[in-house]
C-alpha cells in the first residue's frame, strides 16, 4: 500500500478560488458549434437552434466564462460576417473547412446567457488589426448613437452586450497561425490595439497571447518582448498546454501536471521581471486559455486536421479530434485542475479546450443523444466544491520514477475552505496503477466534522484503465462513492483505490 499524509492550516492559504478558471472555449472549429451547442431541427432545440440537452450537460458541467470564437479559427475570421441578416459562406483555412456563418456573434451571445455563462471575446490580430478589434468593441459595447451601436440595436440587440473579457488574438507565435508575427510585431500590434479598444470602453479586461506552449523556441523571450512592449494596456498573459500519453509510458502521462506546474511558474517568474524592469505597479497575471488532453500525434485518424486537409476537402463542421477519453485521462485532468487551483493567486482565468465534441468534456451527435465524457466529472465537481479560499498544501506522499520528470508523488492534492458554509473540499488523484493508496489529511484550526460528500472515479469493473463512455455506454465510467472515509478532531483518512480521481468535502469548525 502507498502512502500519503497531507497537512492543511487554515491560516495557510493561496488566495480566493478564481471562478473563472471553470472556463470552457467554443471554437468553430469541427462540431463544437454546428451539432454540437447549435442544430436547429434537433428534438431539443429551442426556438434559437441551441440545444437543450447540451445546455443542461453544460450547466451541470459549471463552466464559468466561455472563449469565443477561437483559437486559430479567429486569426481568419471577419466578425462582421456573422452578423446581420447576409451571412456570406467562407472557407476556413484554419481548419479546412466551410464556415456557413450561421451562428455569430449574436448567437453566442443569446446562447451564453442561457447557459450562464461569461463571455470571453477573441479578437483577430492575424490578417487584421487595431480598426476592426477597435469596431469590434463599439459594436458589441457602446450604447448606440454610432453607426456600429446602431447596427447591433438593428440587428437585433438593443442593449449592449457589455462583453468585458477580451483576448487579443491566439498563438501569435506560431507559424501555423494565419498573420503569425515575431514578439516585436506582436507586442506593439497588441499594445496598440488594446489601446484602441480601451478608448472605446475602458473597463474592459484584456489578455495578450504569450506562447502557445513551454516547448517553443521562443518561450520566456517571447513572454518577456511582448510584456515589455504591452505591459501597462494588458492584465493577462496566455498561457496553452496540451497533453498526451506517448508510446505507453503511462507514468510520465499521469505526471503531466509537473509539466504545467513549471509552465505556470516561469510565465510568472518573467511577468514578475518584465514589471521590476518596468517599474510597474501592477501585477500580470494569467490566463491559460487552453488546456486539455489531446491526442495530437499516434492517431493518424480521419478526424485529424492535417488528414483532412491533405485529403483536399471542404465541408460544413466535419469531425474533428473528437477523441474518446479514458479513466486515465480523467485522473490526468484532475491533476492539471489541482494545478491550477494551486496557482490560483495568478492563474486568474483558465478554459478548458474545448466544450462539445472537439477534444470535450460533452459530446453529441447530430439528430442525436449528448452524454458525458469522462473528463466531464473532475471538472463539475471541482466547479460545484472549489469555493471560498485556496489552501496551501504540503504533501508527503511516497513516489515513482518517470522517464521525464523523475520522481513524483503518487498522490495529488488541492483544497479549498468555504468559511461561509464551513465546509474543506479535498480533491485528490492516485497516479499509482498497482496498489491503493492511504491518505492521511491533518487538519490545523479545523476540527473535522461530517463528511458531506465523498466520491472517486476509477477504473469500473470489468475494465480497465483505458475505458471510456461512448454513445451506447455513457456511463460506464463515472462517479461512485468513496467509502472508508473516516473523520474525527483534527485528522481525516480515507483510502483511494489504484489509478483514481476523488473529492471529499466536509464540514469543519473552527478549533
Amino acid at each position: 500500500m502507498s502512502r500519503a499524509r497531507v497537512t492543511l492550516d487554515r491560516d495557510f492559504v493561496v488566495g480566493a478560488v478564481p471562478r473563472r478558471i471553470f472556463g470552457s472555449f467554443v471554437e468553430h472549429m469541427g462540431r463544437c458549434v454546428y451539432t454540437g451547442i447549435y442544430e436547429p431541427g434537433h428534438p431539443t432545440a429551442d426556438d434559437q437552434g441551441f440545444r437543450r440537452d447540451v445546455l443542461d450537460l453544460v450547466k451541470e458541467l459549471g463552466a464559468t466564462v466561455v472563449r469565443y470564437p477561437g483559437g486559430n479559427f479567429v486569426s481568419g475570421y471577419a466578425w462582421e460576417d456573422g452578423v446581420g441578416p447576409d451571412r456570406p459562406r467562407r472557407l476556413d483555412g484554419a481548419w479546412h473547412t466551410v464556415e456557413t456563418n450561421a451562428f455569430g456573434l449574436h448567437e453566442f451571445v443569446d446562447w451564453s446567457r442561457v447557459a450562464g455563462v461569461e463571455v470571453m471575446e477573441a479578437v483577430n490580430l492575424g490578417t487584421r488589426g487595431v480598426e476592426e478589434a477597435r469596431a469590434l468593441v463599439e459594436y458589441a459595447n457602446h450604447p448606440g448613437g454610432t453607426e456600429l451601436s446602431d447596427r447591433r440595436r438593428k440587428n437585433g440587440h438593443e442593449d449592449p452586450f457589455d462583453i468585458r473579457l477580451w483576448c487579443l488574438g491566439n498563438e501569435m507565435d506560431g507559424p501555423w497561425q494565419m498573420g503569425a508575427k515575431t514578439a516585436d510585431e506582436y507586442g506593439r500590434l497588441a499594445q496598440e490595439a488594446a489601446k484602441a479598444m480601451r478608448l472605446v470602453d475602458p473597463r474592459i479586461e484584456l489578455v495578450a497571447c504569450g506562447s502557445s506552449n513551454s516547448g517553443m523556441p521562443t518561450f520566456g523571450a517571447w513572454e518577456q518582448t511582448v510584456l515589455g512592449h504591452a505591459y501597462d494596456q494588458v492584465d493577462y498573459v496566455s498561457l496553452h498546454a496540451y497533453y498526451q500519453e506517448h508510446d505507453g509510458d503511462h507514468a510520465s502521462f499521469l505526471a503531466s501536471a509537473v509539466d504545467m506546474d513549471y509552465f505556470i511558474e516561469s510565465v510568472v517568474a518573467t511577468a514578475d521581471a518584465v514589471r521590476a524592469k518596468g517599474k510597474h505597479k501592477k501585477h500580470i497575471d494569467l490566463s491559460f486559455d487552453e488546456w486539455n488532453v489531446w491526442y495530437q500525434s499516434g492517431l493518424d485518424t480521419e478526424d485529424q486536421p492535417h488528414v483532412i486537409e491533405k485529403a483536399g476537402i471542404w465541408k460544413e463542421h466535419p469531425r474533428i479530434i473528437e477523441d474518446e477519453y479514458s479513466v486515465t485521462d480523467a485522473v490526468v485532468v484532475g491533476t492539471f485542475l489541482n494545478s491550477l487551483l494551486r496557482h490560483g493567486d495568478r492563474v486568474k482565468i483558465a478554459n478548458q479546450a474545448q466544450l462539445v465534441n472537439v477534444i470535450a468534456p460533452i459530446r453529441s451527435e447530430e439528430g442525436g443523444p449528448a452524454w458525458r465524457q469522462s473528463i466531464f466529472w473532475p471538472f463539475a465537481r471541482t466547479a460545484a466544491l472549489a469555493r471560498g479560499v485556496i489552501l496551501r498544501t504540503a504533501v508527503t506522499s511516497d513516489r515513482y520514477d518517470t522517464a521525464r520528470f523523475d520522481a513524483v508523488d503518487l498522490v495529488d492534492v488541492s483544497a479549498t475552505w468555504d468559511e461561509e458554509r464551513g465546509r474543506v473540499a479535498l480533491f485528490l488523484a492516485h497516479r499509482g496503477l498497482d496498489e491503493d493508496a492511504e491518505v492521511t489529511v491533518d487538519l490545523r484550526g479545523w476540527t473535522a466534522g461530517r463528511v458531506t460528500r465523498a466520491e472517486v472515479l476509477t477504473v469500473p469493473e470489468g475494465g480497465d484503465r483505458h475505458t471510456t463512455n461512448a454513445q451506447d455506454a455513457q456511463d460506464r465510467v463515472g462517479l461512485r462513492p468513496l467509502d472508508g472515509v473516516r473523520a474525527e478532531g483534527g485528522a481525516v483518512t480515507l483510502g483511494l483505490p489504484p489509478l483514481s480521481w476523488a473529492v471529499v468535502e466536509l464540514e469543519v469548525a473552527l478549533a
